[in-house]
Parts: structure tokens; C-alpha cells; sequence
């Protein structure tokens, strides 16, 4: 048990860290500033993007930081 209270620590402590370098660059963690992910359902088939639900489509960290209840 103690491994993976280990591992799940080491990873928020890096999505702390992600977290802290968009936030310095004005970015939304979710979707790296661009404000919309690629959906890709196949392969070779059907790729279509949508909105960013962490930032609504925007791409701004204040606007993340609002959805997720942080603080600015």
C-alpha cells in the first residue's frame, strides 16, 4: 500500500507543478492554451475538435482557475 500512496503523491505533485507552469504563462493546464482538443474517434476515420470544458474555449488559466474553483 505504501507504493502506490507513493506514486498517486509523486503524480499530484507534478499536476501541482503543471498547474503552477501554466499559471505563470496565463495558460489553461487542460488544453495547453489552445482552447480546444482533438477528438479523434478512429485512426484514419474521423478527427474533429471541441471545446475545452476546463476553460469553455478560451485558453486562459483565469478562466480555468473559475470552472475549477482555484484561485488566481
Amino acid at each position: 500500500m505504501r507504493l502506490f500512496n507513493v506514486l498517486f503523491e509523486w503524480k499530484a505533485a507534478l499536476y501541482e507543478k503543471k498547474i503552477a507552469k501554466m499559471q505563470a504563462q496565463g495558460k489553461c493546464p487542460d488544453c495547453n492554451g489552445i482552447g480546444a482538443n482533438p477528438l479523434i474517434m478512429h485512426e484514419f476515420a474521423y478527427i474533429d475538435r471541441y471545446d475545452c470544458p476546463g476553460c469553455n474555449g478560451s485558453g486562459l488559466f483565469s478562466d480555468w482557475a473559475k470552472v475549477n474553483g482555484r484561485h488566481s
